[in-house]
Parts: C-alpha cells; sequence; structure tokens
C-alpha cells in the first residue's frame, strides 16, 4: 500500500534525502519517496503506518518540516 502525504520547509535535495531516510527507517515502511518539487512524501508499507510514527520520522530530519 502506498499513503501520500506532503511535507513543508524542503529547500533542497539534501531536505528530501534526509526525510526520505528518517522515514524509511519507520518500522513497516518499505520505501519513502520525497519530491522536492511537489513537497510529496509517498510511504509505502504492507501494513497501515501508524501517521504519528511518520510525523515524528519528519521531525527527526529536521524541525523545521512538517507533515500532513
Amino acid at each position: 500500500m502506498i499513503t501520500s502525504y506532503t511535507v513543508t520547509g524542503m529547500t533542497c535535495n539534501h531536505c528530501a534525502h534526509a526525510i526520505s531516510e528518517e522515514v524509511g527507517a519507520v518500522p513497516g515502511v518499505t520505501e519513502a519517496a520525497v519530491s522536492l518539487e511537489t513537497g510529496k512524501l509517498d510511504v509505502t508499507s504492507e501494513a497501515p503506518v501508524d501517521f504519528d510514527r511518520i510525523v515524528e520520522a519528519v521531525y527527526e530530519a529536521g524541525e523545521q518540516y512538517s507533515v500532513a
């Protein structure tokens, strides 16, 4: 299953990469793809992942980012 989110606060490819790495490490996530251009985060998992876990991972990547 793929769940999409909108991430704000990204300014460069490093931002997108940091978010992708942190979200990709969340248990249950098999892939995390981030687009700097669109602000879209696509999370692939076999089962639903708790939204709060995604928010925490994005925050760990950088306090200036937010996800909806």
